[in-house]
């Protein structure tokens, strides 16, 4: 037999409380809609002011000028401007957490790098930060990592350096950026290849730190992308001896791939633009095209390859699919390496 329903009574207070808080969820899920609905109504007219495009990075490195280079390109296709912000930090994680936090609307982007996809996540480093916060919208660049060494070192060649690495272990200084990141995995994967040991010296930010220190002769030599040291490898004070690489890189002919030397090693950076994960579909889908028709002006294919950068486009629905293979053979070897 089922027990009898006895009746509940609320007092008047009571029901003014019920009826507050049916009345504050409903305002909440309001205020949401109106959210979608606003941003969704931006991007019809998007863009409605100026674009700010987040650099994780200092001024003066190769992110740096490749972002303010394709900007430069891209906002004469737009109604407003494309200003470029420098905010370095934690290995790329001060700036991108920033963009994340900012409204889904495009109107921030920014650029992840090596550490964005690899360093950061791997090591769960910084609280809050996840590219799960993020919507890709193209990746503009994939770059081979090289052994540069100043001109005041006296090695002019790959083997003079690795030769000086074996009669005097540990005195040669490298440059690296920190333990975790594409260089600094790649000197202790090349370390193991060559049966060497190098004096590793990490330089935090970007490479630009690394220059200073090969002009100053702080350093003989240091690893991360030609387009990276461009500038002094043109000027004459540093020289590139050898590309990370399986296949020559033609903007410089005269620096050998290192599969050359029969070593399997094959690292590099690379630039990734993204968004807050929230922003809408059509909103990525102008910036994908907006972006893509800059990296296919001959201006921007000319002067990429004039740095010794190689343009590779990947749009955005192919970058998810990148991103999780890279992380994965990347994490392999970092096992591999007890990293």
């Amino acid at each position: 037999m089922n027990a009898p329903v006895v009746p509940t009574f609320i007092t008047k207070d009571q029901f003014k409380t019920m009826k507050t808080r049916t009345i504050s969820r409903a305002g909440l899920g309001l205020a949401a809609a109106l959210l979608v609905s606003s941003i969704s109504s931006f991007a019809a007219d998007f863009p409605t002011r100026d674009i700010r495009f987040i650099v994780p990075w200092p001024a003066g490195g190769g992110a740096d000028a490749i972002s303010r280079k394709i900007n430069n390109i891209a906002e004469q296709q737009l109604s407003k401007s494309i200003f470029v912000e420098n905010i370095g930090g934690a290995m790329t994680a001060t700036g991108l957490t920033q963009m994340t936090r900012a409204r889904p609307d495009g109107h921030t982007v920014g650029i992840l790098t090596y550490d964005s996809v690899i360093t950061l996540p791997r090591g769960d480093m910084v609280p809050g930060y996840s590219l799960d916060n993020m919507k890709f919208i193209a990746r503009i660049t994939k770059e081979a990592d090289a052994i540069v060494v100043s001109k005041s070192s006296g090695y002019t060649t790959f083997e003079e350096l690795i030769e000086a690495a074996k009669e005097n272990p540990g005195t040669v200084r490298i440059g690296v950026a920190p333990e975790g990141s594409g260089p600094y995995l790649a000197i202790r994967r090349l370390e193991e290849a060559t049966g060497v040991t190098f004096n590793v010296i990490s330089y935090p930010g970007s490479s630009s730190a690394e220059t200073e220190a090969l002009l100053s002769g702080e350093i003989a030599a240091a690893i991360s992308s030609l387009g990276d040291f461009s500038g002094i490898l043109e000027s004459g004070d540093a020289l590139g001896l050898i590309e990370l690489a399986s296949e020559q890189n033609p903007s410089y002919p005269e620096v050998a791939p290192i599969s050359e030397h029969g070593i399997d090693l094959q690292t590099g950076s690379f630039i990734v633009i993204a968004a807050p994960k929230d922003t809408p579909d059509d909103i990525v889908t102008t910036l994908e095209s907006t972006y893509k028709t800059a990296f296919d002006t001959p201006e921007f294919q000319e002067w990429i390859t004039s740095v010794g950068v190689t343009p590779s486009w990947l749009g955005a629905s192919d970058v998810q699919g990148w991103v999780d293979d890279l992380q994965s053979t990347t994490y392999k070897v970092m096992d591999e390496l007890g990293l």
